[in-house]
């Protein structure tokens, strides 16, 4: 990483501007009014809380890294640089946020050329900041975190997303979900990719699978989860999680033997 200031240093700016920017948000949550909700897509929601924390954002990190771009899921700023890019998504769990579920997080990437090298995120009601500098550990508010020992499918919490605008790939997704039901500890849906992935990072669950995803909603956690001592893959056991829309993310142990149960009901599907 051939930065001008050192990347524990960029990774402490962006923790703070998390702290700064979560302010906001929670302000602005504690008198929200759902008229100000719009609708990017199916099931795809916004409101003007979204647009001025990323803002924000990228207003505080601009100029931190020379020449870095932006890629940000509300497109308040997009321009993509050959070497190093900021990805953000100012509020990972928008429908949650507007229906007052507290689990929604800001989640902020450095990447360099594609692989991500600075992570943070941030989940605003528990206030719990989790960051990783690529080859330094994850930490969780100042203390180094790992993720979970557990070494076994059947003693493990898994997580995941459930798809909200492509359903081209249900059938196999529910048989895999239906597999988790009935052969781990159960399965949790929390709405936010980034603290899914978080949690995986410091051993609350023991692996995290979903597709449909977009850059902004996993390429922090997964450098939390890697820096953490996990495996993050796409289902095919591939490196093209962040831009290709699937991910597997757990601890060593796990990720082998859910990644053998996922591969073979997606490729049965033709998936």
């Amino acid at each position: 990483m051939g930065f001008e200031i050192h990347p524990e240093k960029i990774c402490s700016v962006a923790c703070n501007l998390t702290a700064e920017v979560r302010k906001f948000i929670l302000k602005e949550r504690a008198g929200f009014d759902a008229r100000f909700i719009e609708k990017k897509g199916h099931n795809d929601l916004v409101s003007y809380v979204d647009k001025e924390a990323e803002k924000k954002i990228v207003s505080g990190l601009t100029g931190l890294v020379a020449g870095a771009g932006f890629i940000t899921e509300e497109k308040t700023s997009f321009r993509k640089a050959d070497r190093y890019n900021w990805i953000i998504d100012p509020l990972d769990g928008t429908t949650n946020f507007i229906h007052g579920l507290p689990c929604y997080c800001i989640s902020i990437a450095l990447l360099e050329d594609s692989t991500p090298v600075i992570g943070v995120v941030h989940e605003l009601n528990a206030d719990e900041c989790f960051y990783s500098v690529k080859g330094g550990g994850t930490f969780l508010n100042g203390n180094k975190v790992g993720v979970s020992r557990i070494a076994d499918l059947n003693d493990s919490l898994i997580a995941t997303g459930f798809p909200y605008h492509d359903y081209s790939r249900m059938k196999s997704y529910m048989q895999v979900f239906d597999y988790c039901m009935r052969n781990t500890h159960g399965v949790r849906r929390l709405g936010s990719a980034a603290a899914d992935l978080a949690y995986v990072a410091c051993g609350r669950f023991e692996a995290f699978y979903e597709y449909g995803l977009n850059p902004w909603d996993v390429a922090a956690g997964a450098l939390l989860v890697e820096e953490a001592g996990g495996r993050v893959t796409d289902f095919s056991e591939g490196d093209n999680y962040i831009f290709g829309t699937e991910i597997l993310a757990a601890n060593t142990f796990i990720h082998g033997q859910f990644s053998k149960i996922i591969t073979e009901i997606f490729q049965a599907e033709g998936n």
